[in-house]
């Protein structure tokens, strides 16, 4: 009887651990992607919002269209070297920018428009615009995940007259 005892327990603890691991899978996928995704919007050069990012399993797929080869490179480089990917699969696409118009805001009204559009979610409230200048977006604060941090990035990079977002935005999440 003691035989068929340990055989069960065994098994409960095979059952627990795959299960664990399976359990465990989907967080360090979006983990990474979170990761990837503010590291790209605060690497300058590396494709900000035009890059997106998929992972399974540790693999990462970039795909999206960027203006350059330079920044499709910087892309893979910026997210090869995050903890946890296990290879980088590139499918972006080089599209030259055919004479983009810049037109450029002052940095009040940059600064005025992403506070205003950080405001309207709630869930931001710990973020500030620190300063702006010449379109170069600083925030600031502390979120509880990386999700949120990634929200008041994208947030800034959606208002007008942002050129780049930089982060000093802390998070609890590990």
């Amino acid at each position: 009887m003691n035989s068929v005892k340990s055989i069960a327990v065994v098994g409960i603890i095979v059952l627990l651990g795959i299960s664990a691991r399976q359990a465990s899978a989907a967080r360090p996928d979006a983990w990474i992607t979170t990761k990837a995704q503010i590291a790209l919007l605060t690497t300058d050069g590396a494709g900000r919002m035009a890059v997106k990012v998929d992972t399974q399993n540790g693999r990462v797929t970039l795909h999206g269209k960027v203006g350059t080869e330079a920044q499709k490179d910087l892309a893979e480089a910026t997210v090869k070297a995050l903890d946890g990917v296990r290879s980088v699969r590139n499918l972006v696409q080089v599209v030259p920018e055919t004479d983009a118009a810049a037109v450029k805001a002052s940095d009040a009204d940059v600064k005025n428009a992403v506070e205003v559009a950080l405001k309207s979610h709630k869930s931001l409230d710990g973020i500030k615009v620190e300063s702006v200048d010449n379109g170069l977006v600083l925030l600031e604060g502390n979120t509880k995940t990386f999700a949120l941090k990634l929200r008041a990035i994208e947030t800034a990079y959606g208002c007008y007259g942002v050129m780049r977002v930089a982060s000093k935005i802390e998070t609890s999440e590990i």
